[in-house]
């Protein structure tokens, strides 16, 4: 396990302490439970296939990149 600092306003602080001490489980057993409890519900969305990988048949030079980048700048500054 690794240590952590969590800063808890003080009525949760409160509130902390009085389940630890009614349940016995200590209040960092009561944190990892709950942080669990918060990812093992969170829905997060589902990737079904991997990012589309493609060539454009031309490799350029970062250079080049940057050029072709800047020059559609241009292009789209000039058309404003």
């Amino acid at each position: 396990m690794r240590k952590t600092t969590v800063y808890l306003p003080e009525d949760l602080e409160v509130r902390l302490d009085a389940e630890s001490s009614a349940t016995g489980v200590s209040k960092a057993e009561l944190i990892r439970r709950g942080i669990t409890m918060i990812l093992d519900d969170a829905e997060r969305p589902k990737r079904k296939h991997g990012l589309p990988v493609f060539d454009s048949g031309r490799p350029l030079t970062p250079e080049a990149m940057d050029d072709a980048v800047y020059e559609h700048i241009r292009e789209r500054a000039a058309r404003r």
